[in-house]
């Protein structure tokens, strides 16, 4: 017997207020919709058919290899789009099961999807059932022997009906065969005037086959359908993946304060402190120190470096670096180990060599610093003419004097010093001094001159 799923993500979303497909809004660095294939995945099910119409181009582009699209249009409801599914599916065998899934369903975990498949065997359906239930879930109708006998959707309750306590999760278990049948006896009758998959739980149970339930909390049954919604969905995958850290050594102080996203590596004995955000693809390295309020985005954080109050994008941190306060590292920066981007610097596209320092108020921009040197505050790299980039290289060892300006493309020597102040325009050889600054000019009594001046005006 094989296990095919359907995954239902042709919604428009229309309470998300936005053009973006609802079922790839992000949460917690994953579109919904991948979340819910992630965790279906973990069922080894032979084939997965995702059902899309709302922006069908966008969701099918970022469907994972071996994942199908089936393209439903007009939308009709959700029984209609199990039913185009299935005959997308041909050839299925009649005792197969069929596992149907929504997309905007991310708190759903693959170890649920395999609870509700181990019931499967047997019963016409199995459903995902909540209790107590939040208003939007349709209720479970179950007969006087406690056996489901069908599903009311919301909107079409009777009041008796809207204040039962158990609710359909959404999430279900059929036998091929029978839900075939099922779907071809379902009718439009309801408020929506579509084609509801529901309405085959009381078809299945009106010709006597067995149904069954597997409960779940009500927060992993959430379906998201507004931003409100998309925010708390966002909070509990957050909470998963800093418990998952901590189980594995990883210490955060606040967790709820630390936004760690689905792609990002945290390797044990690294520490977390609040307002830290990690986000994309980046990884930090045993024994770092992150945060407070870090943003780094698809960047890598080297074994037992220091990063606080910066914002890192698309570099590469050694390890035992020192990064911060109020750094900002840009797309391209490599800070070889031991280096340092201390307080107020900014550096985009350059290389820090091995224990060189940049510790306050500089820009590097196009830039190589060799191992070991070192820039004074307020140094800068003059590396754009308003119409080209151009490179400065700083030689092992030199120091670069603070307030001067390298004026791109430059060379700084080996060992090289350049004096502070300076407009340095020109190559500087190994260990020399470089400097550039106009005669310093004293004028005996300008100050008191100027004071008397000042007077007299206002008298």
């Amino acid at each position: 017997m094989s296990i095919h799923a359907i995954v239902l993500a042709a919604g428009k979303g229309t309470r998300m207020r936005s053009t973006r497909p609802k079922v790839l809004h992000p949460a917690a660095g994953k579109p919904l919709l991948g979340w819910v294939l992630d965790a279906i995945s973990g069922v080894d099910a032979d084939r997965i058919a995702v059902v899309v119409g709302h922006g069908s181009d966008e969701v099918t582009a970022e469907l994972p290899d071996g994942v199908e699209s089936v393209l439903q249009e007009p939308q009709l409801g959700t029984g209609h789009a199990v039913r185009i599914a299935l005959e997308h599916l041909d050839g299925i065998d009649p005792n197969d099961t069929i596992l149907v899934a929504y997309g905007d369903t991310p708190l759903v975990s693959a170890q649920h999807y395999r609870r509700l498949l181990d019931v499967a065997p047997g019963h016409a359906v199995v459903l995902t059932t909540v209790t107590p239930t939040p208003e939007p879930f349709g209720r479970i109708i179950r007969d006087g022997e406690d056996r489901i006998v069908g599903i009311v959707e919301r909107d079409d309750c009777t009041p008796e009906q809207a204040a039962l306590t158990e609710g359909n999760g959404g999430i279900y278990a059929f036998r091929a065969a029978d839900l075939g049948e099922a779907l071809d006896r379902i009718e439009d009758h309801n408020a929506q005037g579509e084609l509801y998959l529901t309405d085959t739980v009381g078809i299945l149970a009106d010709s006597g086959l067995a149904m069954t339930s597997v409960a779940a909390d009500p927060i992993e049954a959430l379906g998201v359908n507004s931003q409100e919604e998309l925010s708390v969905a966002a909070r509990y995958l957050r909470r998963r993946i800093n418990r998952d850290l901590m189980e594995s050594g990883v210490v955060i102080d606040d967790p709820e304060r630390t936004h760690v996203d689905a792609g990002v590596v945290v390797d044990p004995g690294a520490v977390l402190r609040p307002g830290v955000y990690l986000r994309g693809s980046s990884r930090v390295g045993a024994g770092a120190q992150v945060g407070p309020d870090v943003t780094c985005i698809d960047s890598v954080i080297g074994s037992d470096s220091l990063v606080w109050y910066a914002v890192v994008r698309e570099a590469d941190i050694g390890s035992d670096c020192d990064v911060g306060p109020y750094t900002s590292l840009r797309p391209g920066t490599v800070l070889e180990d031991g280096s340092k981007a201390g307080s107020f610097v900014e550096i985009k596209k350059s290389t820090v060599g091995a224990g060189a320092k940049v510790p306050h108020l500089s820009y590097i921009g196009d830039a190589s610093i060799g191992a070991g040197a070192n820039i004074g505050a307020g140094a800068i790299t003059c590396n754009y003419d308003g119409f080209n980039k151009y490179p400065t290289e700083i030689g092992a060892g030199a120091n670069i004097g603070s307030d001067t300006m390298l004026v791109a493309p430059v060379k700084i020597g080996d060992g090289a010093f350049t004096g502070a102040g300076s407009v340095i325009s020109e190559d500087v050889e190994a260990d020399a001094l470089s400097l550039e600054r106009s005669p310093q000019k004293h004028i005996p009594g300008y100050a008191r001159k100027r004071r008397d001046e000042n007077k007299l005006s206002e008298d």
